[in-house]
Parts: structure tokens; C-alpha cells; sequence
């Protein structure tokens, strides 16, 4: 599991862009950089787009005010649909979308969760991290999917 003092995995995501769909690692979202990542079971459920998404796209302006320069969301979707959901969510070239549609870096991070008894197979914990330059300061995980309180914009500014 995604622990602090962990190092974010080398990774491949989709990227949704204004242009289409692009590629982005690791690397290039996180090196150097201070960073909020929180991860969806999936764009457009419920709880990610009704309240998890809407969170940190009302305060990426006092994220950015902590200092954080990029702020990061890795849903276990394919590109195409995590851009429409980027879309309709107001977080297009607000919020980095990192389409991790095989669970590939979900698994790799130790956050996959069988959501198969809702017909959604593997899927991503919930969960917010601040990272400093690929290095994990703090996680916060959720013990439900249905919850977004523990990973809440709210709970990483006030962990900032």
C-alpha cells in the first residue's frame, strides 16, 4: 500500500489534453514538484464526480497558494472516458487527469480494490497523497469508495 516516504513508481498514463489524448509518466507529472494526487474508483460514479472532483477543482487556487504545483487525478478509466469526465467536471486543463485504465499504477501503488460485486472489476481506492518530488509526505486513504471525507481538497489543505 501507498505508504509516506514511498517513491511513485515509474508509470505510462492516458492523458486527456484540449488536442486528444496524449501520454504522460510518472516522471513528468511529479519530478521536482510538489504535488497533491488523489485517485476515483471510477469518473463519473456517484461520489468522484458529485463530490471528490468538485473539491479540489473549487480549490485548486488555495492548493496552489500552499505551494502545490500540480494537482493530479488517476482514475482506472481509459483516456476517452476520463477526458469526457474532464470535461464535464470543470477539471480540463485545470487538474492533471492520469487515465490508468488497466489499474497498472493503482496496482503497482498497492491501492486495487475488487469492485467486481458492483460490476466495475479492479478499481482504485480511494485516496489523496501530497508528494514532494515523487516521494509520498502524507496519504490518506478512505475506508469506503462511497466516502470522500479522509481524501477530501479540505483534508489535504488542511494536512498542507
Amino acid at each position: 500500500m501507498l505508504t509516506v516516504g514511498a517513491t511513485l513508481p515509474d508509470a505510462t498514463f492516458g492523458s486527456p489534453t484540449a488536442d486528444g489524448p496524449s501520454q504522460t509518466t510518472t516522471a513528468d507529472v511529479f519530478a521536482g514538484k510538489k504535488a497533491v494526487l488523489f485517485a476515483v474508483p471510477g469518473a463519473f460514479t456517484p461520489t468522484c464526480h458529485q463530490n471528490h472532483m468538485p473539491g479540489f477543482v473549487k480549490n485548486l487556487d488555495a492548493l496552489k497558494a500552499k505551494g502545490v504545483d500540480v494537482v493530479a487525478c488517476v482514475a482506472v478509466n481509459d483516456v476517452f472516458v476520463a477526458g469526457e469526465w474532464a470535461k464535464a467536471s470543470g477539471a480540463m486543463g485545470e487538474i492533471t487527469i492520469l487515465a490508468d485504465g488497466a489499474a497498472e499504477f493503482t496496482k503497482a501503488v498497492g491501492m486495487d480494490i475488487d469492485l467486481s460485486g458492483f460490476g466495475m472489476g479492479v478499481r482504485s481506492k480511494r485516496y489523496a497523497a501530497i508528494v514532494e518530488d515523487r516521494v509520498v509526505k502524507a496519504v490518506m486513504v478512505e475506508e469506503s469508495p462511497a466516502n470522500a471525507d479522509a481524501s477530501s481538497a479540505d483534508a489535504v489543505l488542511a494536512a498542507l
